[in-house]
């Protein structure tokens, strides 16, 4: 007796659906195997959440939100962005331009009359929106952690300090990831609605999203659920250094969490805020930026997802006191990685890759232990000998790995510490290690500097600027020293 067709139509769909949610499952379980013995290496502690085809398929947390109450992180423990919080400063001008309250190809002194025109009337919105403006960024000035980054200001006085600053370069020439171009767009929106950012924002994207776990961070205010940020001291944990919160504003300021972010991240592929146009100009590609270009508020990038050929990545990172974040957006999938961590800088970069590797069916590579971890104790408390003879024993360790990011962070802390020798082997072995790396060269360079090594110093930001061409930093020190 034959079935009816229909039948037959229902049965294979639920056959699909079946199978789909097996693999579903499966790449989940994959996935919190992965997170987890990241998390097991000290490599990250926080929350996380995966969607596939737009449905999520994995979120949890990790470790603690608070150490010393043993609080476990949950999915809706809130934790402090840093820089992703530059996409959604950057939605609310675009959507001011739209409504046609601004224009993004004008001078910057449109808006801010007072801005010295010097380089106000050369800087756009436009430049401001991808860190093509020239303009100084604040974070990297001299001791400005130390100077500034605990003070409360407004954002006029804030402006102040880096407004005088001659550019670094011809606006549009060339990009410069710049907080500072960040933080006048929120300025400029204050301006133009005669609203405070934090109430500009929560009107035109947090509330409407109904992301109610998210909002401008206040150091002073209760806030449920908030996680505590902490950094790592080699295998120490200590508590994050302070600062004030009208420092990062509009370029890094907000509070969110992983499942606020997944509404933010469904918001983006509707018109419920913005038009399709308007929303299209956030993901246009502007300037070359790193391995990809950049957009308004994201870095734009063609993954290489091997036999499935190369995708389409939305991305940005942010980094501030205690904290560590990623979005990592596969538009044309609607695939969403979300990882919020509040143990300092750590690899979330490797760790979205990982996953975007599981979700494609690729091949990945489980993390190993940190070498650098074990060498900051070694190098700090016995000396050069002992954190080499460490180094020697541990290297072709199987377990282990030199992660770049954990090397340059063990040997600053050294430098910081006064261990200047004990910072060059740990610089050195970065360099064996990273030899095209740009960063790597950087950091050696001004070790030697800080030893005293002229000669060393120079050709080390020699190599740095030739291998990163963006690095003005190192451009800087070098000119500095070829002076003397």
């Amino acid at each position: 007796m034959k079935k009816p067709i229909k039948l037959i139509v229902l049965s294979l769909f639920v056959f699909v659906f079946a199978l789909n949610h097996a693999f579903a499952q499966d790449k989940a379980k994959q996935i919190e195997e992965l997170i987890s013995k990241y998390n097991q290496y000290g490599q990250f502690n926080g929350a996380a959440l995966v969607a596939e085809n737009g449905k999520v398929i994995l979120k949890k947390g990790f470790g603690s939100a608070n150490m010393e109450w043993n609080i476990p992180n949950q999915t809706d423990t809130k934790f402090r962005l840093g820089s992703i919080s530059k996409q959604f400063t950057a939605f609310l001008i675009v959507k001011l331009a739209e409504e046609g309250k601004i224009k993004l190809d004008v001078p910057i002194t449109t808006y801010l009359p007072d801005y010295p025109k010097a380089s106000g009337d050369k800087v756009t919105i436009h430049h401001l929106l991808t860190h093509t403006s020239g303009i100084p960024n604040y974070t990297s000035l001299p001791n400005f952690f130390k100077d500034k980054s605990r003070n409360p200001y407004t954002p006029e006085e804030f402006v102040k300090t880096f407004w005088d600053l001659p550019l670094e370069f011809t606006p549009g020439e060339k990009f410069n990831y710049s907080n500072s171009g960040y933080f006048l767009l929120g300025y400029i929106i204050e301006k133009v609605s005669g609203k405070s950012y934090e109430q500009y924002l929560q009107e035109n994207i947090l509330t409407p999203l109904k992301m109610v776990n998210s909002g401008y961070d206040h150091a002073d205010v209760i806030l449920k659920n908030r996680a505590a940020g902490y950094e790592k001291r080699g295998k120490k944990i200590i508590n994050s250094p302070y600062l004030d919160m009208s420092i990062p504003y509009a370029a890094g300021s907000l509070y969110s969490t992983v499942e606020d972010l997944y509404l933010w991240d469904q918001a983006l592929y509707t018109n419920q805020l913005l038009s399709s146009k308007s929303m299209e100009s956030l993901f246009s590609s502007y300037i070359k930026a790193g391995k990809g270009s950049y957009g308004y508020g994201w870095f734009i990038e063609e993954a290489d997802n091997g036999p499935a050929g190369k995708v389409k990545v939305t991305e940005h990172g942010g980094g501030i006191n205690g904290f560590n974040t990623i979005i990592y957006r596969i538009p044309a999938d609607k695939n969403l990685i979300v990882l919020l961590n509040n143990t300092g800088g750590t690899v979330l970069n490797q760790i979205s890759e990982s996953i975007r590797a599981i979700l494609y069916n690729q091949p990945f590579t489980m993390p190993k232990m940190s070498l650098a971890l074990e060498l900051l104790d070694k190098f700090s408390d016995q000396g050069v000998t002992a954190g080499l003879d460490m180094y020697n024993k541990l290297k072709n360790d199987p377990a282990y790995a030199v992660l770049e990011g954990d090397m340059n962070n063990v040997g600053y802390q050294l430098l910081q510490t006064g261990k200047t020798k004990e910072a060059l082997e740990v610089f050195k072995i970065n360099a064996e290690t990273y030899p095209k790396s740009g960063n790597v060269y950087d950091s050696l360079g001004e070790a030697y500097l800080t030893d005293g090594n002229k000669k060393l110093a120079i050709i080390n930001y020699k190599k740095s600027v030739a291998l990163d061409p963006k690095n003005e930093g190192g451009k800087k020190a070098l000119e500095e020293l070829l002076k003397k």
